[in-house]
């Protein structure tokens, strides 16, 4: 029985510590995103316009989001295992919805810092609310069928690009809400809308395959099978990427091209479409969160120690890096002459928004700042881990 608790403990760490290092990923682009001079001006992935630096820095943390929702799904299946399917249900569509009304309500003004509520966002945390939601309603079904339909649409889903790309094509929101929206603004009142970042098709796909990618972590499988399963398929959707894209025949609505330069040309090979989250996408960066998960599942050492903490608390230092991260905008803002008159004038820039297109830093003072933000959020996160550990009775801990 110790030997078996052991092992769970460390399949569980394993996950937490590759979660963890993909927040500590995420932060960085935030950060980029309110400090970088050309945040609010050009696009980081422009291949005409870019640095191979600000491109890769952009780049990383693509990673975040699909390997969020794939150990979301991973984590629910964990669940499954202590939990009766009525009660894991009820679970599921009680966080999804609260998800949700987080997203709103809570994210929405993190990024925003506008009282008025002028603009919603609805990004991962939306998606993965709505996913778990969906995951609640059809937990019931059996492991197969739910399998089956998580690899119909992750690989089925960019037959929707063609109509998509069809001329005079013009989605409505619910097509949008779907799998359209790439930053769509749809007004539900004169001065306010939602602004749709993550239509929630795909990543319910990929939620459902995290979540039947679980079964490696169950007992029937010991740590050295679970470590080669995870480095074949790891290693197979890799190679399935580079093949599928090389063809450019299926898997991303924007095909690569050769370039001026071999460099470009890796650039333009290797730029999949992640709004939504295109096939190609999700291979490229599920591949490479598999082969780290059999490298972490052996690994103990001060680095993973602390990924580790991050992982444990994910919402909650999610919710914080956003605050942190735009408070500081808010106080570099000021310090540079603003008034809270200019601030809420609207232009080019969402009112309150606190960051003026063309004002910023370089990347490596960017890089700084999101050093000393990971740093400073580390020992709050330690905090609530240990707070979270010592009342297991407190239910709504879970939600948090």
């Amino acid at each position: 029985m110790e030997q078996n608790l052991s092992s769970n403990q460390k399949r569980i760490e394993s996950i937490d510590v590759l979660r963890g290092l993909v927040m500590v990923i995420m932060a960085l682009d935030h950060v980029r995103d309110y400090f970088h001079i050309g945040a609010n001006v050009s696009d980081p992935l422009d291949l005409q316009s870019t640095s191979p630096l600000l491109f890769f820095t952009r780049y990383i943390t693509h990673f975040c989001a699909p390997i969020f929702v794939f150990l979301t799904g991973l984590s629910i299946y964990l669940q499954s295992l202590r939990k009766t399917k009525k009660e894991l249900s009820r679970f599921l569509i009680l966080r999804g919805l609260w998800l949700i009304i987080v997203e709103i309500f809570i994210i929405s003004f993190a990024w925003s810092f506008n009282p008025h509520y002028h603009y919603i966002f609805l990004q991962v945390i939306w998606a993965i609310g709505i996913s778990m939601l969906l995951l609640g309603l059809m937990i019931r079904l059996p492991f197969n069928a739910l399998l089956f339909l998580g690899l119909v649409i992750v690989c089925g889903h960019n037959l929707l690009d063609r109509i998509e790309s069809t001329p005079g094509f013009k989605p409505g929101f619910l097509f949008d809400l779907l799998h359209s929206a790439r930053f769509s603004a749809h007004s539900y009142s004169s001065t306010r809308s939602v602004f749709i970042a993550y239509p929630f098709l795909p990543w319910t796909g990929l939620m459902l395959l995290g979540y039947c990618a679980g079964r490696l972590y169950g007992s029937e499988f010991s740590s050295s099978q679970r470590i080669k399963y995870l480095r074949r398929s790891g290693f197979g959707l890799i190679l399935f990427f580079i093949i599928l894209r090389g063809s450019n025949f299926y898997g991303d609505p924007e095909t690569w091209s050769i370039q001026n330069n071999l460099w470009l040309s890796f650039l333009s090979f290797i730029k999949v479409n992640k709004y939504p989250p295109s096939l190609l996408f999700m291979l490229i960066t599920i591949g490479p969160a598999l082969l780290l998960l059999s490298f972490f599942e052996k690994l103990n050492n001060s680095f993973t120690n602390s990924m580790r903490i991050f992982g444990k608390v994910a919402f909650f230092y999610y919710i914080l890096h956003l605050y942190f991260i735009h408070l500081f905008a808010v106080l570099v803002f000021f310090m540079r002459g603003h008034t809270l008159q200019d601030a809420s004038i609207t232009g080019d820039r969402f009112p309150f928004y606190f960051v003026v297109p063309g004002e910023g830093f370089g990347l490596m003072l960017v890089y700084g700042i999101w050093i000393i933000l990971v740093i400073s959020l580390y020992p709050l996160c330690k905090w609530y881990n240990n707070y979270k550990s010592k009342h297991p009775e407190k239910w709504w801990l879970s939600y948090l």
